[in-house]
């Protein structure tokens, strides 16, 4: 649902009054090094880099990528991406935990990351690269149904927060 929200105003705008300027893709593959190909959930290209859609697997480094974690894959994302992010200076990284409903944010400076927000569903704020509109954080998840587990609500949470064409 992220990736609509951020989408709509910023990929195609639709004449909405949003800033544009952006490709953000879903599941995308981004080429890191010669052997070394990861998807991330959402990955996000400034149009000034990139002036027409990559193709994949795209050879040029995303300005954005953002991580859905859940119990099978936080530990991919956290302990084997991140660092590649880092190594490939990808400037922004967000990690959204689907469960807790929030929503992390960091800038890489000095190739260290540094925490710029942390944020969750009751929050709207402006969060960097997308900070040139308020983004209601709480519309990027998917509604939590009530009654179902933990486990099958990560499942629910995994397939459709953050995600949209």
């Amino acid at each position: 649902m992220l990736g609509g929200v951020i989408g709509a105003r910023f990929q195609d705008d639709h004449g909405r009054g949003g800033p544009g300027a952006w490709w953000s893709l879903c599941d995308f593959d981004v080429q890191f090094e010669k052997h070394t190909i990861l998807r991330p959930d959402l990955v996000g290209w400034r149009r000034e880099s990139s002036p027409k859609p990559p193709v994949r697997p795209a050879a040029l480094r995303p300005d954005w990528v953002c991580e859905v974690v859940s119990r099978s894959n936080t530990s991919h994302d956290r302990v084997t991406k991140r660092p590649l992010y880092t190594t490939h200076n990808i400037t922004y990284y967000w990690v959204v935990d689907p469960i807790a409903r929030t929503l992390d944010a960091l800038a890489l400076c000095d190739g260290a990351w540094v925490e710029i927000g942390v944020y969750d569903e009751d929050d709207v704020a402006r969060i960097a690269p997308f900070d040139a509109v308020e983004l209601e954080v709480g519309r990027s998840f998917a509604p939590p149904e009530e009654g179902v587990g933990e486990g099958a609500a990560e499942e629910q949470h995994r397939g459709e927060a953050f995600v949209s064409p």
